[in-house]
């Protein structure tokens, strides 16, 4: 065992128990230490994963829903391997945002229901778009520009942009693609950056059984003995190196965790996993002494936006058989960008945040439930209204835009990552003017640094997490990942070769 290797057992803290604070933290004892302690703040494993039920017996995502690509992809693998992913085209009626099929129904505003040829030809043409800039085919002198402003471009030189409703469609798939970045507005997302991440082979929506997400975390809930996983821990501070404040001096073990209840941790390392959000609301009085400059400039620079779902049961299915989705076209959207203009200058937007929700699709294994995807400040917003004013207002558009009769709601839900004080969001993205590969590598950098030549002990602080990993940001993988990185990082610090 590898703990056999070592001259001396070192004590490892890894604050949170998300995917990344899971891998790490099994990695480690799967080779044999001992010395493992897990911190979660929250009442729960899974930090921006949670699978609930609350329409009866079948399973809700509120956070990840789909394990992205499948060559050389960790989770697939794993749950391949425990036979938990769902069986095929299961997906088709999984509520994917963005994903056009022609059981999607289009309407518009004026309760105008729009053929599916006419929605293909936009939405194709938005996708062929997105395929060229994911391979970095752009012209160089756009480089700089926003996602939006080279989407808009290339609209208007396709002629597409005179057909009739082409331009609303064409705003409906911009609203869309925000939810798969994360950000606010599109024309606040980085051109030249989306390339960077790396897609893996395989169908990029893979749908996990009847247990959900939830059952990947039970696989890895079985390598942590109870006394590893200490939930309800929020942690306060973390004093590394021979700081002013760390007054309990330990040449052996130089870090001092201070949790929120008073209750201290003396450890040699602690890998740091919780999200970009936390980090900076937190991060000037988490640390102490701070952060080097360049790792806070990195966590001020990368992006973290606010996805949130809003699930909706009725009474009964309203909509017809063939349909799996009711996207809704505005006249003059939130991604219109003299619409985006014009929000920037004030706070009116408040009054319409809902028109950034794309639609309301249907929910897998729930024939009455619908989930309708809002982004960004407008998701924000929406998370600090009372409950029964959201399901008001989103049956309110599904009457208003179809013109159907709406069956009674029964139930909401909806979910609030950007209200919890223990995520601040729900994924990374890349703003206009950053640096993304350089922003992330400086986040994922221990302190003391490797790079430096220091007396201190290094490796003390280590960082995990979505936002570290330079090629799956944004992925449960890519978390899970970076949590073995760091695992694996301490393993050949103290001698030891991590086993395949």
């Amino acid at each position: 065992m590898a703990s056999r290797l070592l001259s001396s057992e070192p004590k490892i803290v890894i604050i949170g128990a998300g995917f990344a604070g899971l891998a790490a933290a099994s990695t480690l004892l799967k080779q044999g230490l001992k010395n493992v302690l897990v911190l979660e703040a929250m009442d729960r494993v899974g930090g921006r994963v949670q699978t609930v039920r609350p329409f009866g017996t079948n399973v809700i995502e509120m956070g990840a829903t789909w394990i992205h690509g499948q060559k050389d992809n960790p989770l697939y693998e794993l749950a391949r391997e425990e036979e938990l992913l769902a069986e095929e085209g299961i997906h088709v009626a999984s509520c994917l945002p963005g994903v056009v099929t022609p059981q999607d129904y289009f309407f518009t505003e004026h309760s105008k229901l729009l053929s599916s040829n006419r929605v293909e030809k936009i939405t194709g043409f938005f996708g062929n778009i997105m395929s060229k800039i994911f391979s970095q085919d752009f012209k160089s002198d756009c480089s700089s520009w926003s996602l939006g402003d080279y989407l808009d471009q290339e609209f208007e030189a396709s002629g597409l942009s005179d057909m009739e409703d082409a331009g609303i469609v064409f705003e409906w798939c911009k609203r869309a693609e925000c939810t798969d970045e994360a950000c606010n507005s599109i024309y606040e997302f980085s051109l030249n950056q989306l390339g960077l991440y790396t897609p893996l082979e395989g169908p990029f929506f893979n749908c996990l059984g009847v247990r959900g997400y939830q059952a990947i975390l039970d696989v890895l809930l079985r390598y942590l003995p109870v006394s590893v996983l200490r939930c309800k821990k929020p942690v306060k501070c973390i004093h590394w190196t021979d700081s002013p404040g760390n007054t309990i001096k330990s040449k052996s073990h130089p870090v001092r965790i201070i949790c929120e209840d008073g209750e201290q941790f003396l450890a040699d390392h602690v890998i740091i996993t919780v999200s970009l959000g936390c980090l900076k609301e937190r991060a000037l009085s988490m640390f102490e002494p701070p952060l080097p400059q360049e790792k806070l400039e990195a966590i001020v620079k990368l992006g973290f936006g606010t996805v949130s779902k809003i699930f909706l049961e009725f009474e009964e299915r309203f909509w017809p058989e063939d349909c799996v989705g009711i996207q809704l076209l505005w006249d003059k959207g939130p991604e219109n960008k003299d619409v985006y203009n014009v929000s920037k200058q004030n706070e009116g937007w408040k009054k319409e945040w809902f028109k950034k929700i794309g639609g309301f699709d249907m929910v897998a294994h729930h024939d009455n439930v619908l989930c309708g995807w809002i982004t960004g400040r407008a998701a924000e917003f929406m998370e600090t209204l009372p409950e029964e004013e959201v399901g008001e207002v989103c049956v309110r558009l599904l009457r208003n835009f179809t013109g159907w009769s709406i069956s009674n709601l029964r139930a909401i839900l909806r979910s609030a990552w950007h209200s919890n004080p223990y995520t601040r969001g729900s994924y990374t993205n890349v703003p206009v003017g950053v640096d993304a590969l350089k922003e992330q590598m400086a986040l994922a950098e221990p302190v003391p640094s490797t790079y430096q030549k220091k007396k201190m002990r290094p490796l003390q602080v280590l960082f995990a997490g979505e936002a570290t990993h330079t090629n799956f940001y944004t992925t449960t993988h890519g978390a899970y990942l970076s949590g073995v990185r760091e695992a694996e990082r301490l393993l050949l610090h103290h001698g030891v070769s991590p086993r395949l």
